[in-house]
């Protein structure tokens, strides 16, 4: 990387001259975008894709280095800097930009050849690099990571979350460019929200370089310095709000308003550029849309090893934890690195044996849960199956905004939670995960597998290591029983394969049918056989997977002529819900009776609690008698 001649740096002056024009045609063009901050910016985009790593011809090249875009919101900057350097024809992007259809959105996407991280909520973008960096060094890539963020934007909670933990891994090939025009979209950053950034990056431990963000040539130069610092590195750009049109310069009224055609036709005669919106607007009516062609996804190297049988009482975190370790131990040569997070709940998620079998694979966040989500779901895309373990109001009703965020970028996280439902002991309603299934059902891309028993837990984790896509593996606290044949013997045994969407009959009947998902599966069996034993023969299936409910099932089911469902978790979102819906789409209609969390639970051990919320064996046992009377 060497320090660029005064015709190198002549010759991205004119190429940002030309990218201020494509900013402004686009933004005019679509009547909304964000053209202020784009051309402050601009400069030291595209100064700084003069310098990287990059082969616009094959974007996903592995060895490149790699800009993530943290205030998404500048896409007329990304986009331009993209077509203008040879990712994709530049007339594409201008003439297509926020059409509906058009891969060129508001906010930068993934689906955009060189974009590698979609953004738009704000302050996830360096926690996105952290992960990608982490992900690199699993595979011993050399390579760097540039994060573009706004200076209002450093308002965000995540970033300090972000900046320790880079620290903390010695993340020294990150740099962000925080960039400094000092307004937003209320006014002026210091009035709206007084921050401190340069003290704040170094008081987490990062080097900070102060530069003109106008000046290529300083710009040039902070990037060579930064690359050779043995700590990451700020850059603070100071920058003038809609730079290079007089009109629109330090007025934050144009962070999100873009020029009228006439006000464009002033500013292309101040950039010299010629105002050919008329044939954009041609192109824009008639051509095809652009759309995506990339490829989301690889496909994992993992050996899933033997399913490990258990024939005593236990936790399904412990059989969580046992078997991650496993994986571990049996895919440390593997194309696929498996990688755990934790967030300061090592002993109670079950990671610690995970630590030691592969310690450089674990990472340990801290109380820094939106950060972790993050680094967890881009990491998860660059070739590592990334497990994170935490409770279930943490990892899920915590952390949701981030799961969203993974799943738009077509992730591949492992996200495991403990804790869930009601069976949280003393911790009390505060610490309760009773919505989880309904949260995620939101997200279009997430499975969810709540496994009834140690042995079920030990065959999902074992298939979701070796699949792509995001996956919730959601289990409670408590010891629980080993669900069991009819015979004894184990049910989820040694020949048992999991199939995501398919429920398992655990007994069978004819005067009605039970649905239970996750911790209340053992009390189940106990009330269904207690029921059998009375001549009362009711089927029971175990359903793993909400939010794929089985339709063969159901069909056995429907033939009873009634449905009950059994959960600790919010009735309204939980599998009765998703049942009841599933019957609905196929046109069947059979009377469900739903047993389940009706208002937030009391704190206490995990069997008064599900009397006191009549859950128990007792009071399901009741309950069903009195309906089928």
């Amino acid at each position: 990387m060497e320090k660029f001649t005064q015709e190198q740096i002549s010759h991205i002056a004119e190429i940002a001259r030309q990218a201020r024009g494509h900013i402004l045609k686009m933004t005019t063009l679509a009547n909304s975008g964000h053209p202020g901050g784009s051309m402050s910016t601009i400069d030291m985009m595209l100064t700084l894709y003069h310098m990287i790593k990059k082969d616009p011809q094959n974007p996903d090249w592995k060895e490149r280095d790699r800009v993530i875009v943290s205030n998404g919101h500048i896409s007329p900057a990304v986009y331009s800097t993209l077509g203008l350097m040879g990712y994709f024809p530049i007339d594409d992007a201008v003439a297509h930009f926020r059409q509906a259809g058009s891969i060129y959105e508001g906010h930068v996407e993934r689906d955009v050849p060189g974009v590698e991280w979609g953004t738009g909520n704000l302050g996830q973008g360096l926690s996105a690099a952290v992960g990608m960096a982490l992900a690199c060094r699993l595979h011993n890539i050399d390579n760097h990571f540039y994060v573009f963020m706004g200076d209002g934007e450093q308002q965000k909670g995540q970033i300090s979350e972000a900046r320790r933990f880079a620290f903390k891994y010695g993340l020294k090939n990150i740099t962000v460019f925080v960039d400094y025009n000092q307004l937003q979209i209320s006014g002026n950053i210091h009035h709206v929200m007084p921050q401190k950034i340069v003290e704040n990056f170094v008081s987490d431990g990062w080097d900070f370089i102060e530069v003109m963000g106008h000046d290529i040539g300083q710009v040039n130069s902070a990037i060579i310095k930064a690359r050779q610092n043995p700590v990451p590195t700020l850059i603070l750009a100071h920058t003038i709000m809609g730079k290079g049109i007089p009109f629109m310069e330090n007025l934050e009224k144009y962070h999100g308003s873009a020029l009228n055609e006439e006000q464009l036709d002033e500013a292309l005669k101040i950039l010299g550029i010629d105002n050919d919106l008329p044939r954009l607007k041609d192109k824009r009516t008639k051509d095809p849309l652009p759309c995506s062609h990339k490829e989301f996804g690889f496909v994992p190297d993992v050996n899933k090893g033997k399913n490990h049988i258990y024939d005593k009482t236990t936790d399904n975190r412990s059989a969580w934890g046992t078997a991650i370790a496993e994986l571990a131990a049996l895919n440390k040569d593997s194309q696929t690195p498996i990688a755990v997070l934790d967030c300061d709940l090592q002993t109670s998620v079950k990671t610690g044996e995970f630590e030691k079998a592969t310690p450089e694979a674990f990472f340990q966040g801290g109380i820094m849960e939106h950060n972790t989500a993050v680094i967890a779901g881009a990491m998860s895309t660059a070739d590592v199956q990334a497990f994170w373990a935490d409770f279930g109001v943490f990892g899920v009703d915590e952390a949701y905004n981030m799961q969203r965020l993974s799943d738009i970028n077509k992730g591949n996280i492992k996200l495991v939670t403990t804790h869930v439902g009601i069976d949280v002991g003393e911790d009390g309603k505060t610490h309760q995960c009773i919505d989880y299934v309904g949260l995620m059902n939101n997200l279009y891309h997430f499975r969810v597998i709540v496994p009834a028993d140690p042995n079920q837990t030990d065959r999902a984790v074992r298939w979701a290591a070796s699949m792509y896509g995001n996956v919730l593996i959601a289990m409670g606290r408590s010891k629980l029983d080993i669900i069991r044949k009819k015979d004894g013997s184990i049910y989820y045994d040694d020949d048992h394969e999991f199939i995501y969407g398919k429920a398992d009959l655990i007994r069978e009947g004819s005067k009605a049918a039970l649905f239970v998902m996750g911790t209340p599966a053992t009390r189940a069996v106990k009330v269904i056989d207690r029921l059998a034993a009375e001549g009362i023969d009711i089927q029971l299936w175990n359903v793993a997977t909400p939010l794929e409910i089985d339709a063969e099932a159901l069909l056995n089911a429907i033939h009873t002529g009634l449905i009950f469902t059994y959960e600790d978790h919010n009735m309204k979102t939980g599998l009765g819900a998703c049942i009841i819906e599933k019957l609905n789409d196929m046109r069947r209609f059979v009377p469900v009776i739903r047993f389940g969390v009706e208002d937030y639970a009391c704190s206490g051990s995990s069997d008064d609690v599900f009397a006191m919320c009549k859950l128990d064996e007792e009071s399901i046992y009741k309950r069903i008698k009195k309906e089928l009377n």
